[in-house]
């Protein structure tokens, strides 16, 4: 008989615990819900992480801070898609103030995005000349080619912009290449941005000083880059940046409808299997 009424208290015991943490964990779960009414979701999945931690055994309510979390997630992920829609349209804005000012040139038969040159610096207008031009893709991606004409090869790999002792140099393309025009022998290199050494940086740094422009090979050729020139790398980095904002807004908005659908359709095949 005492055996008995020891197991008998320990029982009495141990239930007394258990509610005593389902009590708890309920007061953890109505804070949750309290919270995500008001939109503080931070605070709400506080309140749910702490049932997890403190009361396992609060089966109950473990399984109702789940589906708060559901509910949690989906809002915070359609709140997210607001704010990412409204900076869209900012972008886009911006974009549309500003895209007059470049030339879109794209071959629909060979490319699938094409590129934004500034107007002086688009290939009719500067045949044979030697230069460093800019384009940015439809897709924000900036990069620079080095063309060179001058008379004879000398195999350029990479090119100095320079004003006085200051300097930035582009490491050796990875895409450089040979051709003819009418005769005369053209050698272009390019170089993405983030990979060009500073250049691009450099230029808009020093856009209203005279930059010395050196093209690195067998030999060097130097030349001054013309003020259109410095002014073109101006204008398409900020092309680059206004674009590259609207990819990335693209993207996150991918992300946020993706994680919307994954936990609607967890929602529903909870739903269906409770039914």
């Amino acid at each position: 008989m005492k055996r008995i009424g020891i197991i008998l208290m320990l029982t009495l015991g141990l239930t007394a615990c258990d509610n005593g943490d389902n009590q708890k964990a309920e007061e953890h779960l109505k804070k949750a819900e309290k919270a995500l009414k008001t939109q503080h979701y931070s605070e709400a999945k506080l309140q749910i992480d702490t049932i997890r931690t403190l009361y396992p055994k609060a089966f109950d309510i473990r399984k109702k801070g789940v589906k708060l979390m559901q509910q949690i997630d989906l809002q915070e992920q359609q709140r997210n898609l607001i704010y990412l829609d409204s900076m869209m349209t900012v972008k886009q804005a911006e974009f549309d103030a500003i895209k007059g000012h470049f030339v879109l040139e794209k071959d629909t038969a060979y490319q699938e995005k094409g590129n934004y040159f500034y107007p002086t610096q688009t290939v009719e207008k500067n045949i044979g000349r030697t230069f460093l031009r800019g384009q940015v893709s439809e897709q924000g991606e900036m990069s620079l080619t080095s063309i060179y004409c001058a008379g004879g090869n000398i195999n350029h790999t990479s090119v100095r912009v320079s004003v006085g002792d200051s300097y930035a140099e582009t490491p050796s393309s990875k895409d450089s290449y040979q051709t003819t025009d009418l005769g005369r022998p053209i050698e272009k290199a390019d170089y993405k941005l983030g990979d060009d050494g500073g250049v691009t940086a450099f230029v808009v740094q020093h856009e209203n000083e005279n930059i010395q422009l050196t093209f690195n090979g067998d030999r060097t050729y130097r030349t001054v880059m013309q003020l259109n020139d410095r002014k073109a790398l101006v204008e398409l980095t900020n092309l680059a940046r206004v674009l590259s904002g609207i990819e990335e807004i693209k993207k996150e908005q991918k992300e946020a409808n993706l994680k919307i659908e994954f936990v609607k359709r967890k929602m529903a095949g909870e739903n269906v299997q409770k039914n």
